[in-house]
């Protein structure tokens, strides 16, 4: 009885030194090699804002030129795309409404972009601005190391309330507008299909203030955003039932998750500071992405493990392609998107028509759920961007502000100098040869 007593013991201590995944919480299975999917929401940049000038895509078309009025016809003013920080224009928080979205598409046209802009008191010009590699190294760096989606669009023609209702649930949500003072009612989320699975999820939230949710809506300022972005905080059982709220964590836990070994199968992420939502720096986004990533590379679960970074919306930038349009409430423009993962393609553009309801699509084929909604039954998946026929490859460990490395240009001097020295030993060759050709007639003279 001492014996079995001694071996229980034994068994409990070592359960204990065991990781999480060990100890019971081992992933559930998946029909790809990709046990983990962590998701990313930044803000606010169109894909030609961002990459329009990346080497490869469809990008920025040569010779565009933007009317600044395109419903006057004697105007022949126009605004050509120009790269942010070259002039006097100053990056802005654009308006992107519906409204907006409908004077800048112009019934596909694609002509109202300045106009739109400057019919809401701002700038117009600054729509055409864009970013490159000097601007966003970081993730032009991972783009050449992974997968660069150029055709992700957002999933409403507006902003990010319902684009990230699209995230979640797959629908624009049961109300289009002001949020109601009761919250929303029993519209399903991919949270609750997981949850009825067994697979586990969380949503990691940048200084999360559980405090903030759609009943203090309207009295928090600029903290608001954490219900738009976090659209569980719209949702009564969200807020009020324990076992999911639980589910609802600061950003800290996403570190000691993966330090712990308790990763999720699905993480959603969504910053605060580091939205990269304009006029917000972008440098201090990619360092925040850097140390997400950065955190998974080195941890044990970089082998399994797809990181997905996308944007919520187009945020009034310009972008030269016209939405396709799969219902009245979308698609909208396209925005960034890049995929990070040990099974990505290396330096791949992927071109498969996406949207945000392809995220709920892929989560649904690997965990084995049902669709949500028409639109993510009938969307793309992203499954092109991996090569699993290959073993998972090492990570790239690169720092936010990686330049290209560029061939050293030889100083002037050093090439004059190089070019003289040639020419005096080319001439000395010449000489000598002359001179012995010379002395040997000489000699053969001579000798006659």
């Amino acid at each position: 009885m001492k014996r079995m007593f001694l071996l229980a013991v034994l068994i409990t201590a070592l359960a204990g030194a065991l990781p999480a995944s060990a100890r019971g919480n081992a992933p559930a299975r998946t029909a790809t090699p990709i046990k983990h999917l962590i998701n990313v929401m930044q803000e606010n940049h169109s894909f030609d804002n961002y990459f329009g000038t990346y080497p490869g895509v469809d990008g920025i078309p040569a010779g565009v030129c933007v009317p600044v009025n395109p419903f006057d016809k004697h105007d022949r003013r126009c605004v050509r795309p120009f790269h942010i920080g070259d002039n006097d224009v100053q990056p802005a928080d654009l308006d992107h409404s519906a409204a907006t979205n409908r004077l800048q598409l112009d019934g596909g046209a694609l002509d109202g972009f300045v106009y739109a802009l400057n019919q809401r008191g701002q700038d117009g010009r600054l729509a055409m601005g864009y970013y490159d590699g000097r601007d966003l190294p970081y993730y032009w760096e991972m783009a050449r190391q992974y997968v660069l989606f150029d055709r992700f669009f957002s999933s409403d023609h507006s902003g990010s309330d319902e684009n990230h209702m699209y995230w979640v649930t797959g629908t624009a949500g049961e109300h289009r507008g002001p949020l109601p003072t009761e919250g929303y009612g029993n519209l399903p989320t991919i949270f609750d299909r997981l949850e009825a699975k067994g697979v586990s999820w969380k949503f990691y939230v940048q200084n999360y203030d559980p405090k903030i949710t759609y009943r203090a809506k309207g009295e928090l300022g600029n903290r608001e955003s954490q219900v738009i972005w976090v659209p569980l905080l719209k949702y009564a059982r969200y807020v009020d039932d324990p076992k999911l709220s639980s589910h609802i964590v600061d950003l800290g836990q996403y570190y000691k998750d993966l330090q712990d070994g308790t990763l999720p199968a699905v993480a959603y992420i969504v910053p605060s500071g580091a939205s990269e939502h304009p006029p917000s720096s972008i440098m201090s986004g990619q360092r925040f992405v850097n140390s997400l990533l950065r955190a998974l590379m080195q941890s044990d679960y970089w082998k399994d493990s797809a990181f997905l970074l996308n944007y919520d919306d187009w945020g009034g930038w310009y972008d030269h392609v016209n939405p396709p349009q799969v219902d009245k409430h979308g698609y909208g423009f396209r925005t960034p998107a890049l995929l990070i993962s040990a099974y990505a393609k290396r330096g791949y553009i992927d071109h498969t028509q996406l949207d945000y309801t392809s995220i709920l699509k892929f989560i649904e084929h690997n965990w084995g759920l049902e669709p949500l909604a028409s639109r993510d039954a009938r969307a793309n998946n992203f499954l092109d961007a991996f090569d699993f026929s290959q073993p998972p490859r090492s990570p790239q460990l690169i720092s936010p502000e990686f330049r290209t490395p560029t061939q050293p240009q030889a100083r002037r001097w050093v090439l004059y100098g190089a070019y003289g020295t040639a020419w005096s030993l080319g001439g000395l060759i010449i000489g000598w040869e002359l001179f012995r050709s010379t002395r040997s007639r000489v000699r053969s003279r001579g000798g006659g």
